[in-house]
């Protein structure tokens, strides 16, 4: 696997210095993911404002967690799972429900099960997702808005897991303790 670097305030390239300073600030911390994304300031800055962006769409914050946890889950990103893990539990997201995302287990609110599914066809589909489907999520109560939300998170999440995957990012010691194996590994 090729190395990438994980910078520090000292290290990164002149215009992923300010950015990783707003990690600092956010997280009290600079997580290893933007520290590894710091090696093109255009791909940290383009992150961090997908995510500012993704946190102010029309979805609760349960929604996002459903969305990002999904996302992460299908990618068996073993970065991002823990983290998010942490986030939810954070915004005090129920963990019954954070359980089921992370175990990738049909949710028992009917609503945000349509919402964990419909996200799982886009991912699935590269966005080939037929208009029965779209019907059944809009029939579910969510928007054309929801729709277009679930794309972003979708954009935001391809940059994270995949830069994960290709860096091997060690996950940092305060999500550690909500380390994940994805199910099909973990049953081997």
């Amino acid at each position: 696997m090729t190395e990438f670097s994980r910078h520090t305030l000292e290290t990164a390239p002149e215009q992923s210095k300010p950015l990783l300073n707003n990690s600092l600030q956010a997280f009290g911390m600079i997580p290893n993911l933007h520290a590894v994304m710091a090696e093109s300031p255009q791909h940290l800055e383009a992150y961090q404002k997908l995510h500012e962006l993704f946190q102010q769409t029309s979805l609760t914050a349960a929604q996002q967690t459903v969305v990002w946890m999904t996302i992460n889950v299908e990618h068996a990103c073993h970065y991002c799972v823990p983290a998010h893990t942490a986030i939810a539990h954070m915004q005090k997201i129920n963990s019954g429900l954070i359980e089921a995302l992370r175990n990738a287990t049909p949710l028992e609110d009917a609503k945000l099960e349509a919402l964990r599914r419909f996200t799982l066809q886009v991912v699935r589909q590269r966005g080939n997702v037929s208009t029965q489907d779209v019907e059944s999520f809009l029939a579910a109560g969510y928007s054309k808005q929801h729709v277009l939300d679930v794309i972003l998170g979708v954009a935001q999440k391809v940059m994270s897991n995949y830069v994960n995957h290709l860096a091997d990012t060690p996950v940092d010691p305060p999500f550690q303790k909500f380390a994940w194996t994805p199910a099909a590994i973990a049953a081997e």
